[in-house]
């Protein structure tokens, strides 16, 4: 079975620790087929504190990913010309969050030359933190989970991406973490929307394998939303660790490869300069 992994961080990312070295080391180690590094940018807060005239909310809301951009992008590139491994191909990625907040820049960083590979990810709703930080006490969670899925379907609209990732992301902490169930189905018309869309727009979707070691236990999106995918004529199809560490990288893909299998998936892809290469 040939593993890739689509979906990593380096000490780049805020929320991550972990050395380039030490996480290439993890890929040859698993004898990883693809490896992409896709580091977090989060275009709502793209530019310095100052240009937004705002505070952070809390100690996670870092500002001027312009820098981070940069840095990911030096690093990346390097590591594409001095690592030369015939068994293993490097991709430059980014996770590029909440495009949303301003489409021309994202559409912009996309035509980025040095870019393999871009996630497109929504990890917050406008005037809200991210999901991680909401009390869902407090929350119409209804209205939550609408404006997410319409606030995605927005995104697949524009050419700022490869990959929409971890759809239903705000699961792994509404029912994950709070353990608030969500019949998912009352949204399965908007989702079948998003994935109309990402399907005519020559896109794809990523198979996000962090759930299976998380409290809640599925992969983002879940079995039942990847056949509504498959089923809809999607094809398109990458998978992701999400890993933020090195002994996260690789968790999950054997069981995500399976999954993709009992819904009808023949091959994977992972990207280069844009364009989809596929295994089986």
């Amino acid at each position: 079975m040939q593993l890739l992994d689509c979906h990593t961080h380096t000490e780049i990312s805020p929320d991550s620790s972990a050395k380039f070295s030490d996480m290439y080391q993890q890929a040859k180690n698993l004898n990883l087929h693809a490896w992409a590094v896709t580091n977090h940018i989060e275009l709502c807060r793209y530019y310095s504190q100052d240009f937004y005239a705002t505070q952070p909310r809390n100690e996670e809301d870092f500002f001027d990913y312009a820098s981070r951009w940069e840095i990911s992008m030096q690093q990346n590139q390097l590591a594409k010309e001095l690592i030369f491994n015939k068994n293993m191909q490097f991709i430059n990625g980014i996770e590029l969050g909440e495009p949303n907040s301003d489409f021309g820049l994202a559409e912009s960083l996309y035509q980025d030359k040095r870019l393999d590979f871009v996630i497109a990810s929504l990890h917050e709703l406008p005037d809200k933190l991210d999901f991680y930080f909401l009390d869902y006490t407090q929350e119409n969670i209804s209205d939550l989970l609408e404006n997410y899925f319409s606030i995605l379907l927005e995104i697949t609209k524009h050419d700022c991406y490869d990959v929409l990732g971890h759809i239903t992301y705000p699961l792994r902490y509404i029912t994950g973490d709070a353990g608030i169930k969500i019949n998912i189905k009352i949204y399965q018309d908007y989702i079948a929307e998003i994935f109309k869309s990402v399907i005519a727009n020559h896109k794809g979707i990523e198979l996000n394998t962090s759930g299976y070691r998380q409290s809640y236990g599925k992969p983002f999106p879940d079995e039942n939303l990847l056949k509504l995918y498959k089923n809809l004529g999607g094809k398109i199809l990458t998978l992701g660790s999400d890993a933020h560490c090195p002994e996260d990288l690789g968790k999950g893909i054997s069981q995500g490869i399976a999954l993709a299998n009992a819904c009808g998936f023949d091959k994977v892809c992972y990207y280069l300069r844009h364009e989809a290469y596929f295994i089986n």
